[in-house]
């Protein structure tokens, strides 16, 4: 079984594209996305249709549910982002499908359980809000309680900056690893990294592939055949970076007011 993780799409429908086309290229049919699909670019109802379509598992990131409530603990430019955002949303001339976006939204969870396997977006421990970032293996009390909360393996995205956290609280990120991790310790936080928005200083558009050692079965028997089968093969994951065409999202985004500038400059610097 191959499973494609994204998350962190915000709004950015160029880097979406390029990323769901590499994942049919790898052969990959089954998509989960951890979160925040809108937020900050310029493509928010087109982002949440290829979600809709694409993918088999869906969770609530803090930008999502930001567009549903009032948003809280946002800087500036992501409030007013958020708020144009909504306008998207809520624009008559698109009512039904608009409606449907909402009602989507609406109903995605926190959490998903598969087997060994949690899905968040932020953490264990707060999955919508809560960060995890590399310099927090110097924080053994954070890490501790977090991983006090993990069977086995918990997958997040949230802080756009991918990379290994193990139990003996290490930190790799992908280029310290080959781009690979067997999935042999105990326990294990990964972070996925950002399809629409990367922050570890690679403009790449970042996914990961999830190759948890059974066989692949026709999607009509993956949900109740696969629990049948141990893992016959290494458990791995495989970090995927994907130049996309993030010069046309950043004119759209300078295109628009009521999107700070910053939005889209940040794209060429993966910051």
């Amino acid at each position: 079984m191959r499973r494609a993780l994204i998350s962190d799409i915000h709004g950015n429908l160029e880097a979406l594209e390029t990323v769901l086309a590499d994942i049919r290229e790898q052969g990959i049919n089954e998509v989960y996305c951890l979160g925040d699909i809108i937020g900050y670019g310029p493509n928010p109802r087109e982002c949440i249709d290829l979600v809709m379509e694409h993918c088999k598992v869906s969770l609530l990131g803090n930008h999502d549910q930001g567009a549903m409530y009032d948003p809280e603990g946002f800087h500036a430019g992501a409030e007013k982002a958020i708020f144009w955002t909504r306008a998207q949303l809520e624009s008559p001339g698109d009512r039904d499908n608009n409606n449907r976006r909402w009602d989507f939204l609406n109903e995605l969870p926190r959490t998903y359980r598969h087997d060994q396997f949690l899905f968040v977006h932020g953490s264990p421990r707060n999955p919508l809000s809560e960060y995890i970032f590399p310099e927090d293996i110097y924080n053994p009390r954070k890490m501790e309680k977090l991983f006090q909360l993990v069977e086995r393996y918990c997958f997040q995205g949230h802080t756009h900056v991918p990379g290994v956290f193990t139990e003996s609280q290490q930190f790799f990120a992908p280029d310290e690893i080959d781009y690979e991790y067997t999935l042999g310790e105990p326990k294990l936080l990964i972070n996925v990294g950002s399809v629409g928005q990367p922050r570890d200083g690679d403009p790449r558009a970042c996914y990961v592939i999830l190759e948890d050692g059974r066989p692949d079965l026709p999607p009509d028997a993956r949900d109740t055949d696969t629990l049948q089968f141990e893992p016959v093969g290494p458990q791995k994951i495989i970090y995927r970076r994907i130049p996309y065409d993030y010069e046309t999202t950043i004119q759209k985004i300078h295109a628009i007011p009521e999107l700070d500038r910053f939005l889209g400059d940040r794209l060429r610097l993966g910051r």
